[in-house]
């Protein structure tokens, strides 16, 4: 049976080096997935993750259980992905239509025979940048808001601590990042309802493809 999250982490405070390995690979893509999306630069992601995990070792002998430990993980990759973000070590990248969703995955065009054409597989990406550029230029804690919420489906409970404010603030900054994603992504409605899907709202909630 694996170990959970939390005792592994006390198998790495009684000195166990081999734990922090499994911590790290367990949670390193997703940790640098949620960083590239927050800053938009690679190499500044791939920093700030190795940045995560020395202060989560640095830390290790004050560890005590109590929230979550992926509640732990990503307040510390939050307040380092905001700090960048405020002081300018970051670019806002302008996505083109073969850039990848993730640092770590091929174009979508990269699909087997069989699967949809590769007029349909351009809209899909022309659709997913869209809703990429449009999470980029909202405010920094609505934007994290969103990506732990969508992306890292956490509830919350998890992430109003991760953020440090109470569950009602967080409605509230969902509510208007939310609202703020529906009017901006209102031109694809017209798109998704030609393909069946859903309304711009639905699309923005296409979190775990963009």
């Amino acid at each position: 049976m694996a170990r959970s999250d939390v005792q592994l982490m006390l198998d790495v405070k009684a000195g166990d080096a081999a734990s922090f390995e499994l911590l790290l690979q367990r949670y390193r893509t997703p940790l640098v997935n949620f960083l590239h999306r927050m800053v938009r630069d690679a190499a500044l992601a791939e920093d700030l993750a190795q940045e995560v995990f020395l202060r989560v070792y640095r830390a290790r002998r004050r560890y005590e259980p109590g929230a979550k430990f992926t509640t732990w993980l990503f307040r510390i990759a939050t307040n380092l992905a905001l700090n960048a973000i405020r002081d300018g070590r970051y670019r806002t990248a302008e996505l083109s239509l073969d850039d990848p969703a993730e640092p770590d995955q091929p174009p979508v065009l990269e699909l087997p025979d069989g699967r949809p054409t590769a007029e349909q597989q351009l809209l899909d990406q022309h659709r997913q940048a869209v809703i990429r550029r449009a999470i980029l230029r909202l405010p920094e804690k609505q934007r994290a808001a969103v990506l732990l919420h969508k992306y890292q489906e956490m509830d919350y409970n998890q992430i109003a601590k991760i953020l440090g404010c109470s569950e009602s603030a967080l409605k509230s900054l969902l509510f208007r990042a939310y609202e703020a994603l529906r009017v901006e992504l209102a031109p694809l409605v017209g798109l998704a309802a030609g393909s069946g899907q859903g309304s711009a709202t639905a699309a923005a909630g296409e979190g775990r493809k963009a």
